[in-house]
């Protein structure tokens, strides 16, 4: 009898070890029309988007809810146009989901510049930062 609890804590402890050692792969958003202007990208907050501009890299993080008018709204993360006007073409910019709830990097498909995004319901936590 003693073996068998000995062997059941061992593997309770082993399943628990694992699991907190484990990260959870970041789903992707890949949408079959890569000449679109605007894309969302979800985030892990089941309430939170993030709406991006594919053309020139700004974005904006956009919220819905059932709790009524107060609780949806959009806001801006970056209103900085990180192409010239004359650079910019849909599908150009592309975020990538991060093991962290609140960030994301965002990717310019063409010169291959990057920049950590960062989303939060406060806006002094909002954040674009060029990744050099």
């Amino acid at each position: 009898m003693k073996t068998k609890i000995v062997c059941l804590v061992f593997i309770l402890f082993a399943m628990i070890s694992y699991a907190q050692n484990t990260l959870e792969i970041p789903a992707q958003n890949i949408s079959t029309d890569d000449g679109v202007a605007y894309r969302l990208f979800s985030t892990k907050n089941m309430y939170t988007f993030i709406k991006l501009d594919t053309r020139n890299g700004r974005m904006w993080q956009v919220q819905w809810s059932t709790k009524g008018r107060d609780y949806r709204f959009q806001t801006t993360l970056s209103d900085i146009n990180l192409v010239n006007k004359e650079e910019e073409q849909n599908g150009r910019f592309f975020l990538y989901p991060t093991t962290n709830i609140y960030n994301f990097v965002l990717l310019d498909q063409i010169d291959g510049r990057a920049w950590q995004v960062q989303w939060s319901l406060d806006a002094e936590d909002r954040m674009l930062i060029r990744i050099y």
